[in-house]
């Protein structure tokens, strides 16, 4: 074992023999090559002990018997056969020194500031405790030392001063909680400690990581386990200390402080004299302490009841609910905490007990914050909702006045969110709703603005229904009869339609408190709704089928009918081909009629009223209306389905003009006399049977009378078709029956197998 130096005693005096002592070590030419550690811990917690089990060093240990202090002050000695400095601190919290915490501060600041690593040993019991496990000391300890040490750096050069390695060392770890779970609770607490410090302005985003390493080792029980306790202290010697290819070791250049061994003791008299000399080390009494710790602990008991209270609002909030009871649930939550944490935590030191109630009731309020603002919202979103229902509630009925019925709902429901809203609103808060009772405001506006728009449209709709239903009227009466001035009908009929319309929309329309604005874009989607209409009827009456069963009517009437309207009856003397070109070239000319819609009278001409950005913003617009072309609506047939029409008219045309031919050709074949008196001599006899006979007679004249009207009426043609064709469709009925019966008669036929078998049966017989 080496020799020991005291460097600074229990009366805070550093030692001048120092250097000396860095000679007898064979330090003192060793420029940068050696390091130096230190330990931080509580008082009687084996730090002299495990740190010459580590190293091989000679401080005293505690006589266990005693349990009293040992170590007092700052001792340094050398490791064995490791180029280190190891100082052995004095233990925080000890009874000697009792509230006197002046000492323990500042040996652990010149701890820090000197050291490349700082051991920090606990026992694995402390971990998660505040004052269990030196954290006040310690975040004061960084404090002071980010603002002597750290920020003074920064403001000198550009460049970092080297970071310091905190190595844990959690004792009498009994492998029930695992290693990374302490890891992750120290981590945790170490860098709320940071975010806490008190940082220059320049420094405000520094991070722990800049100028902290962490790292974590544990030690299993000295007493209990020996054996593993020695060990594992001699695994971390030789990860952590001795063997430099180590991932774990400990001792890189980063973390040397760059001061030559020659100079290290002016260097570390230096940091003692700054840290001595420093008023931010001038820490509460022991009295202030247990304050602080109690109230803490107080405040964080009270916030669990108090979360646990709120929780069964909390979520249904979180997710969009309304709770009506939230308000009072967080006042009563607040005052129940409040007075809980008042109960107890009144009897310490008042300055503290002010400061922790002030946290509290900010945490509490932080806690409540986002819920106010979700309730808020929720209300918001009731309020919007219910204006909703209530509104096309009320424009249900037969009469309204859709002026008062908005005023009225919104009024209404704007005063349900104030007064809501204040209910939720803790006196003492900064909490405002003024904002989201200006959205809401807008909200209603814009949701009035959208009934409206669909008021308007469903009256637009009825009246296009209305138009629709009287168009069909008067387009199949108008194009059913063409001529010249059809299309002036047409349009005549759908101007003075659309005049009616547009008269009783704008009267509803005021009723609705329309801007004239959004009546004139309406009007125009209401014109042009109407037109899409007409156009689709007149689609509808210039169809194909529909097109050509009128032209062939109108070439029957003016070809089968006289101009006094009597049925033509078909002579010899009439010119058929004459008659039958007229009608077809009449018909024609007016097939022409449809092929575009062209008015003579430009004045009732329709304006088609133009589609643009204005109008899409007032009134929702088909995409019909947004897509429709008019100049391509004027259009009715193209020329292809023209010519078609004309084509097959045509062939119907001939066959008119045939079938009238043929009744005249049948009416000028004549019988010769001769043929007549033969057949009256040689049939007297059964001529002579028909007049004796009445039956006979009567049936005969019937005959008679019958062929009579079939000739004068030219119905041979017709007749000789229905009968042509009745008598193909017995001829397949009675086909089919045949050839029915002759599949059932092959079915119940025996086949020629049971033939053969039975000839045989009988041949055996016999």
């Amino acid at each position: 074992m080496t020799s020991r130096l005291h460097v600074i005693n229990e009366e805070k005096i550093f030692s001048n023999n120092l250097s000396s002592q860095l000679n007898q070590w064979q330090l003192s030419n060793s420029g940068f090559n050696y390091n130096v550690l230190s330990v931080f811990g509580s008082q009687s917690t084996g730090k002299s002990t495990l740190l010459n089990k580590l190293f091989g060093t000679s401080f005293d240990v505690m006589d266990e018997s005693q349990r009293r202090q040992t170590t007092k002050g700052i001792w340094m000695c050398k490791a064995l056969d490791i180029p280190l400095l190891v100082m052995d601190v004095e233990g925080t919290d000890g009874r000697e020194r009792g509230e006197d915490q002046d000492f323990e501060r500042k040996s652990a600041l010149f701890s820090l500031a000197a050291s490349s690593v700082l051991l920090i040993n606990m026992w694995e019991h402390q971990v998660g405790l505040y004052q269990g496990a030196n954290m006040g000391l310690l975040k004061t300890v960084m404090e002071v030392n980010f603002s002597m040490f750290i920020a003074n750096s920064n403001s000198d050069n550009t460049e970092k001063p080297p970071k310091t390695l905190l190595l844990f060392i959690i004792r009498d770890h009994l492998a029930i909680t695992p290693l990374d779970n302490l890891r992750t609770t120290l981590t945790n607490d170490i860098e709320n400690i940071w975010n806490s410090v008190s940082k220059p302005e320049n420094l405000t985003e520094a991070n722990l990581s800049d100028y902290f390493d962490l790292d974590f080792v544990t030690l299993p029980h000295k007493v209990l386990q020996p054996e593993e306790f020695d060990q594992q202290t001699l695994r971390i010697r030789n990860n952590y200390f001795s063997d430099k290819d180590s991932k774990e070791f400990a001792l890189k250049p980063e973390y040397h402080r760059k001061i030559p061994a020659d100079g290290l003791s002016h260097y570390l008299e230096t940091i003692w004299d700054k840290v001595q000399n420093n008023k931010d080390l001038d820490v509460p009494t022991q009295q202030e302490l247990l304050a602080q710790y109690r109230c803490d602990e107080i405040a964080s008991e009270t916030l669990k009841i108090f979360h646990n209270r709120i929780i069964s609002v909390k979520k249904p909030v979180e997710i969009g609910k309304f709770v009506p009871e939230l308000g009072k649930v967080m006042r009563d939550a607040e005052k129940e905490a409040l007075e809980m944490f008042d109960d107890i935590a009144f009897r310490y030191a008042k300055p503290v007990y002010d400061k922790k109630r002030e946290e509290l009731v900010d945490s509490i309020r932080t806690t409540l914050s986002p819920l106010y603002i979700s309730q808020v919202r929720n209300l918001h979103k009731k309020a919007i909702d219910n204006f909703k229902k209530e509104l096309h509630t009320r424009l249900k009925s037969d009469s309204y006045d859709f002026s008062n019925v908005v005023k009225e709902s919104s009024q209404h429901h704007i005063e349900t969110f104030v007064e809501q809203a204040n209910e939720i609103t803790l006196q003492g808060t900064d909490w405002s709703y003024i904002e989201t009772l200006e959205q809401l405001k807008l909200d209603i506006d814009t949701v009035s603005a959208e009934c409206r728009s669909e008021e308007l449209l469903k009256l637009i709709k009825q009246l296009d229904r209305t138009i629709q239903k009287e168009a069909g009227e008067f387009v199949e009466v108008c194009l059913n009869h063409p001529d010249t001035d059809m299309w002036d009908k047409v349009l005549g009929r759908f101007n003075a339609l659309l005049d009616r319309s547009k008269t009783s929309y704008n009267m509803k329309a005021s009723k609705l408190n329309s801007t004239q604005k959004e009546i004139d874009a309406t009007t125009g989607s209401l014109l042009r709704r109407a037109w899409i209409s007409l156009r689709n009827k007149i689609e509808e009456q210039c169809s194909e089928a529909i097109l050509l069963f009128r032209l062939r009517s109108i070439f029957e009437d003016k070809f089968r009918y006289d101009n006094k309207g009597i049925p033509r009856v078909w002579r010899p003397s009439d010119d058929i081909e004459l008659i039958y070109t007229d009608a077809k070239e009449h018909t024609l000319q007016l097939l022409k009629l449809y092929r575009s819609i062209q008015p003579q009278d430009e004045e009732k001409v329709f304006s088609y009223p133009q589609l643009d950005d204005t109008v899409q913003d007032i009134i929702r617009v088909s995409d019909e209306e947004e897509s429709y072309n008019y100049e391509e609506s004027l259009q009715v047939l193209g020329e292809a389905k023209e010519a078609q029409l004309a084509a097959r008219f045509k062939k119907d045309a001939d066959a008119i003009y045939v079938e009238a031919k043929r009744s005249v050709v049948s009416s000028i074949s004549k019988i010769p006399l001769w043929f007549y008196v033969a057949l009256l001599v040689l049939g007297w006899n059964e001529l002579w049977a028909i007049l004796s006979n009445p039956i006979y007679l009567t049936l005969s004249l019937l005959g008679l009378v019958t062929a009579y009207f079939v000739y004068t009426l030219n119905l041979g043609g017709p007749i000789s078709t229905i009968l042509v064709t009745v008598g193909k469709e017995v001829n397949r009925i009675i086909v089919e029956k045949m050839v029915n019966l002759q599949a059932e008669t092959r079915d119940t036929a025996p086949t020629g197998t049971d033939k053969n078998s039975d000839t045989l049966n009988a041949d055996t017989n016999s």
